[in-house]
């Protein structure tokens, strides 16, 4: 339990946001970019720790939620007889334009659920129909994939391939500077820096926000909120790395390496932030005869609209509950878009730990609200 217990102390934990509150910080918008961040912020309760003035907002690092609504279309597509959909569970209830691959699934199409890139080989050697996997992710999962492709060759393989949807963080950040969101610093993601180092993000400091590298437990999120502070208030601007029992400058040379080899970046769509050049990853010529896209062209349909505003969410423009739909016509058994359906998504994350109607209040039966909730307020939402 070394690295887990020690960052979950509560008295420590304490320590920190008073720390915090004690510089008199300056207003500060700080935005994750991961979604495990977003749901461990969520349920450690720690935006009500955090003074006014100080807000922690979620940015587009749930990789189910920023894949575009086409690309979800197309995968669904794919699914004709002779051909089996092989995805991770948190696609199979994100709507497309007409159906989830869970509709799919039940109106016939063969989907299933696994839970490697790996395991969809596995599926293929034993199998006679083409399996097609669906590669969704940031540089954190794209190296597992570019693994089962290299598993494929070598196996010989003809009836595997993969639609790549996967995504890149660096150049999503850029993106964000350039919107109309403020953003006076990132915190930024763990897992992702793992494999591409803390070297990555120099750009963005050098364009004037902050970046801290956090690990996920609460005092590993507060102590980066701390660095983030102290570098608004002294008007810095430079990577610093809270989560050094993993992240190095350099990364995992290793993986990059070998996402070099099967990928290479491409402007996509993502879901929110509209086209970024470069940055999103697709197979090379050189190995598309592994390439869903190349191999089953297919026709979508054109994007309806839901009134979900997950977009916005997804670029900080909004908090989940000032969507309308928020807890209302819009909940995990029903949702209208991905940041309800994935347990990375900021929506869900908001509605599995938001404050009940009781609370809310004032309700001696329930928890005391936070000092951080009593200067704000608290919102009262559906229970």
């Amino acid at each position: 339990m070394k690295y887990l217990e020690e960052f979950r102390q509560p008295d420590r934990v304490r320590q920190i946001a008073d720390s915090i509150a004690r510089l008199n910080p300056p207003p500060a918008r700080l935005m994750e970019v991961c979604g495990t961040h977003t749901m461990a912020i969520a349920r450690g309760g720690l935006r009500g720790l955090l003074p006014a003035g100080i807000e922690l907002c979620s940015g587009p690092g749930c990789p189910v939620c920023v894949t575009d609504q086409p690309d979800i279309d197309r995968f669904i597509a794919m699914g004709v007889p002779g051909h089996t959909l092989a995805t991770f569970g948190d696609m199979m209830r994100v709507p497309g334009t007409t159906a989830s691959l869970e509709e799919a699934r039940a109106a016939g199409a063969d989907v299933r659920v696994v839970y490697s890139p790996l395991d969809a080989v596995e599926l293929a050697g034993g199998a006679t129909n083409q399996v097609i996997f669906f590669g969704v992710g940031f540089e954190t999962t794209a190296p597992a994939v570019a693994l089962a492709i290299q598993q494929a060759r070598r196996d010989g393989l003809r009836n595997f391939s993969v639609l790549s949807a996967h995504k890149l963080i660096p150049p999503a950040l850029h993106a964000l500077l350039g919107s109309d969101v403020r953003i006076d610093g990132f915190l930024c993601p763990g897992h992702v820096s793992v494999i591409i180092g803390s070297d990555a993000y120099r750009p963005v400091a050098d364009g004037g926000v902050p970046c801290v590298i956090a690990g996920f437990e609460p005092l590993d999120i507060l102590q980066a909120v701390l660095r983030l502070v102290q570098q608004v208030q002294r008007g810095e601007s430079r990577v610093e790395v809270q989560y050094s029992r993993v992240v190095t400058a350099a990364g995992n040379v290793k993986a990059q390496a070998l996402l070099a080899e099967i990928f290479e970046p491409a402007d996509v769509r993502w879901r929110g932030l509209g086209p970024i050049p470069g940055s999103g990853l697709v197979i090379r010529k050189e190995f598309r005869d592994f390439d869903a896209a190349y191999r089953f062209p297919v026709e979508v349909p054109a994007p309806r609209e839901t009134g979900c505003l997950c977009g916005d969410v997804l670029r900080g423009a909004i908090a989940p509950p000032q969507c309308p739909h928020f807890g209302n016509d819009c909940t995990p058994r029903a949702p209208l878009g991905p940041c309800m359906v994935s347990s990375e998504g900021a929506c869900a994350a908001h509605y599995r730990y938001r404050p009940t109607l009781r609370q809310a209040q004032g309700d001696p039966a329930c928890p005391e609200r936070s000092r951080g909730e009593r200067s704000r307020g608290a919102t009262e939402l559906p229970a």
